[in-house]
């Protein structure tokens, strides 16, 4: 087993799986002993680096639980591990040196690939860890420096402003920034960065630079030639007018390539900056000459003159082609023909010849599309890299935004990125694609119109990015102009399949493209792959086809040209409902995971259809979408779709569910009224599957599952079955909960639902739980939980993880219990999803509770019942978060207002007809009571959970003990006798 702490602290398994380490408190206990690099870490040292002055009732069995758990991590993931974790005294040590640190430190060179993220990344603000973060991080830093050394010494050109920016006080590194600068022609810039550093030192310690780096900057400052290491022969090469932002890593990757082939060719979609990474290569290059390609035509029958041109080469009276052969047989020289897509066919020809004739020559390419030439290696230039969040510091990391406000302040003095506009220049880079030009041409309307009004002109992008940049090309003036471009190079089939992939919501399959795309004569397979490989169209995974979104705007407004938008709207709208209702026959079986997945995939292509649709093909949409909608847990969605349709019977059947699941008030009566027996019966199962009142469930699925067994319909007997499990798990009826739920279990093993799989192992997974066997329980759940997550079933995914914060409680683990059903409370609130919310927040203020964090489970516990009226059918929640209100006054010694609650508790118990509950209920009256009448309490509440076979959890036992001992304290002998009285009665002497 590997462990890492350059980055987050993480955990391998040899064969490289990572290992999931649970609960903050654990990972903390793996990150200190791997601080301490194999040396015993005393007990006391690690309680208080793990609680501070937060420290646990007993910490030595606190520590112990912890040491555990991490054990039991280790040897889950890998047989054997956990022997790596060994007490000795004064503590524990982690006997490894499997760890990246330890091999960095080795050798700091080599190591540097290790490094995944700042030391200790997700344990930064541990007081413990911040000696040990500081020597790692400084180490890094100076490997760092020494590996710059040695690549300016080479003559590699090297950026090393931001490292200087994040520690601008080592002397060592501001040398290799000076030197780097100097080389790259940037004199008053190495000046500069000196003069910064001397005035922060003199401001903030008094002192002045070292003598060596004072000394170059004298050596800067009268050109020293000595500090000049590339050597350069004549070229044509322009010098850099900016920086070049966010291609450090692609200008390295090209030069590499350019070391295994002779020819590369670099392509991409217009505007992404192929001639500007090719330039910036050819500038690190010796003997590196550019030919402008975009003046010459497909008619041009040799682009030889051009070289010859670039090279200030004179014809005589040989051919071209030929001259030019001559001239660079014997030359070591790298030769960039930019812009070759509209002479492809010329360009390639010319490639070949010249590589063939000349051993040492090189050709870098740009184009829209390959050359297509022997030994020819391709890399794509992708879209500048785009913010993954709204937050201010995630968007000023994109190199999108870098290269955006880069222009927009050069254009708009005052112009800086805050937190007030950060969500608008992520959505304008977004919107862009990360296209560079497309960027500088929206960075120079920021100073007349600001980014919010630019954002929201966007629609009508052509005309707002119409500016020109003076000394441009006129293709690269304007946004209409950079894709016009591209389009006049196309056939005429390229262009119709082009604009007809235009209605696509962000892509398709290449099955829809045929479908929607299709004409007389055209090979829609062929024509997209000509497509590609002249980068208007984006293949993502899948594979699926998109049009970058200028691109796709474009090409709306020519298929509006061609009359054709009715058309291919229509052929669109047919493709996806034909796909949606074959999808829905495929969401209840085996194959359940690939439709949710490619349907996951079509969302916004499904919603495009939808608003597309007549009424009689958008209720077909819809209701095939309808389970797809509730299994997913988009809830809110669904509902809008279905309320769109509701003049169809089936949508306002489905209407009712969704609404009941939101928490609307529905009359859903009126609404489920179908003329087919399966599809009424489906309905009502449905209706019943999300009620809340157990007995108006009940009577829902009985009459259905009669109905399922009289059709045939195995899908709709599993499903009913299961609803009745959970209604045994209610009613504690153990015999027919194993009964139903194995049945229904079995069932969808059979027909390979897995949803329906989990809606039965999870009250079978109650039924272990009520029996008290909790490591039985939390096994299958945590099985569950990775099912579920593997399906992208939130729902499911949310019960499971409240479930596992459940059994964490019962055992006594309260920190893990609050962190589980914190995540599961999270995940719901995020989807919507009503039910789940509050069964987590049961299991968070229940552990909050009986943790002591009363301030918490106050206000966790109010959320629950406050406004729930204690009359008429209480919700099934509502007794036993009840009972641990009950506890909170008891705890806080309010012994009238938590009677008060015990008795609401008795009573809805009671309604609900919970044995187990009920039982709990009496064990909090007898916490109110007199001595005497609270040991026959006591009494009946245990004889009621004996004879439901429901034993107590060892949480529960504190509450229960602590009233025992203070009534046995006042009663002494005569407790048994009162107790064992208590045990003969039952709820009706309560």
């Amino acid at each position: 087993m590997r462990f890492g702490v350059l980055g987050p602290v993480t955990a391998w398994t040899d064969a490289g799986e990572t290992v999931v380490i649970p609960g903050l408190k654990v990972r903390a206990l793996l990150a200190d002993l791997l601080a301490h690099e194999g040396r015993v870490v005393s007990t006391d040292r690690l309680v208080e680096d793990l609680w501070g002055d937060d420290q646990p009732g007993n910490p030595a069995a606190a520590l112990q639980v912890r040491v555990s758990q991490l054990r039991k991590a280790l040897e889950d993931a890998e047989p054997g591990a956990k022997n790596l974790v060994v007490s000795r005294a004064p503590g524990y040590a982690l006997e490894t040196r499997a760890v990246d640190a330890l091999a960095f430190m080795e050798d700091p060179q080599k190591g540097l690939d290790l490094w995944r993220g700042a030391a200790y990344a997700d344990f930064a603000d541990f007081e413990f860890l911040r000696p040990v973060i500081t020597r790692l991080e400084d180490a890094r830093l100076g490997a760092l420096e020494e590996q710059a050394e040695v690549r300016l010494a080479a003559g590699e050109s090297l950026d090393v402003a931001e490292l200087v920016a994040a520690h601008p006080m080592r002397e060592r590194l501001r040398a290799v920034h000076m030197r780097a600068l100097y080389q790259q022609g940037r004199q008053s810039e190495a000046l500069a960065t000196y003069g910064e550093l001397r005035d922060q030192l003199a401001d903030e310690l008094g002192l002045d630079p070292s003598p060596e780096l004072a000394e170059l900057y004298q050596r800067i400052l009268r050109q020293d030639p000595t500090l000049t290491t590339r050597t350069t022969n004549d070229t044509n090469i322009p010098a850099a007018v900016g920086g070049l932002i966010g291609r450090d890593e692609a200008v390295g990757e090209v030069r590499a390539l350019l070391d295994t082939a002779r020819l590369v060719t670099l392509t991409g979609s217009g505007g992404v900056g192929k001639t500007s990474l090719a330039l910036e290569v050819a500038r690190q290059v010796d003997g590196a000459w550019l030919v402008e390609l975009a003046p010459y035509d497909r008619h041009t029958p040799s682009l030889a003159e051009a070289v010859l041109s670039s090279l200030g080469i004179r014809e005589d009276s040989a051919g071209t082609l030929e001259r030019l052969v001559e001239v660079l047989r014997d030359r070591h020289m790298l030769l960039v023909l930019d812009n070759c897509e509209h002479v492809v066919d010329q360009a390639a020809k010319l490639a070949e010849v010249l590589l063939r004739s000349g051993a040492h020559l090189r050709i870098l390419a740009t184009s829209r599309e390959p050359l297509n030439v022997a030994g020819e290696a391709l890399w794509s230039v992708p879209a500048l890299d785009l913010p993954a969040g709204d937050e201010l510091i995630t968007v000023a990391k994109s190199d999108a935004v870098r290269l955006f406000m880069a222009r927009a302040t050069a254009s708009a003095r005052g112009f800086t990125l805050d937190a007030q506009n950060a969500e608008a220049v992520a959505q304008l880079v977004r919107r862009l694609d990360g296209i560079p030009l497309a960027l500088e041409l929206a960075a120079t309307r920021v100073r007349a119109l600001g980014v919010q009004e630019l954002v929201s002109r966007l629609d009508d992008r052509f005309r707002l990015l119409a500016g020109f940049q003076r000394g441009a090309p006129a293709r690269q003036q304007t946004l209409m102009a950079m894709i016009d471009w591209s389009w006049t190079l196309l056939t005429d089939h390229e262009k119709l399949v082009l604009r007809r992939l235009a209605v696509h919501a962000d892509g398709c399959t290449l099955e829809a493209a045929e479908a929607v795309c299709a004409d007389d004569g055209v090979d829609v397979l062929d024509v997209l792959v000509r497509l590609v490989d002249r980068s208007l169209v984006v293949v993502v995974d899948g594979p699926r086809y998109r049009l970058l979104e200028s691109v796709a705007a474009y090409c709306w407004n020519r298929l509006d040209d061609a009359g054709e938008v009715q058309v291919v709207r229509q052929a669109h709208v047919d493709y996806y409902v034909a796909l949606a209702v074959q999808a829905e026959k495929h969401l209840r079986g085996h194959e359940q995971d690939r439709w949710m997945r490619r349907l996951d995939a079509e969302a916004a292509n499904l919603r495009a259809a939808l608003d597309a649709a007549a009424p009689e093909e958008a209720a077909r949409l819809v209701n095939a979408l309808a389970w797809y909608w509730f299994l997913r847990g988009r809830l809110a969605e669904g509902r809008r779709a279905l309320e769109s349709v509701r003049g169809d019977a089936r949508a306002r059947a489905w209407l009712a569910g969704f609404a009941l699941l939101l928490g609307e008030d529905v009359d859903w009566r009126s609404l489920v009224d179908l003329d087919d027996p399966g599809e009424q019966a489906r309905a009502l199962w449905f209706i019943g599957l999300v009620s809340g009142d157990h007995r108006t469930a009940e009577e829902l699925v009985e009459g259905p599952l009669a109905v399922f067994r009289t059709v045939g319909d195995r899908w709709g007997e599993a499903a009913a079955l299961a609803r009745l499990a959970r209604d045994h798990f209610t009613l504690r009826d153990f015999e027919a909960l194993e009964r139903d739920g194995g049945e229904s279990a079995r069932i969808f093993r059979e027909l390979g639902d897995r949803w329906g799989l989990l809606q039965a192992t999870e009250w079978l997974g109650g039924l272990f739980e009520m029996r008290g066997d909790y490591e039985r329980a939390t096994a299958l759940f945590t099985e569950d939980l990775t099912m579920a997550e593997e399906l992208g079933l939130w729902p499911q995914a949310v019960s499971r993880l409240s479930w596992l914060g459940w059994m964490a409680m019962t055992v006594g683990d309260y920190d893990l219990a609050m962190e589980r059903s914190g995540q599961a409370l999270r995940l719901a609130t995020g989807q919507g999803y009503l039910e789940g919310q509050i069964f987590a927040r049961m299991g968070y203020s229940y552990s909050a509770r009986r943790a002591g964090r009363l301030d918490v489970a106050d206000r966790e516990l109010h959320a629950l019942v406050d406004g729930i009226p204690l009359d008429g059918d209480p919700p099934l929640f509502l007794p036993g978060t009840l009972i641990e209100l009950g506890y909170l006054h008891v705890m806080r010694d309010e012994p009238e207002r938590a009677r008060t609650v015990f008795q609401g508790a008795f009573a809805t118990a009671v309604k609900v007809g919970d044995p187990r509950t009920t039982a709990g209920a009496v064990d909090g009256l007898a916490a109110t009571s007199p001595a005497r009448e609270a040991a026959r309490l006591l009494g009946i509440a245990d004889a009621a959970r004996e004879a439901c076979g429901t034993p107590t959890s060892s949480s529960d036992d504190a509450d229960i003990l602590r009233t025992t001992s203070r009534v046995r304290g006042e009663l002494g002998d005569a407790f048994d006798a009162l107790y064992a009285e208590g045990r003969t009665l039952t709820f009706d002497d309560v």
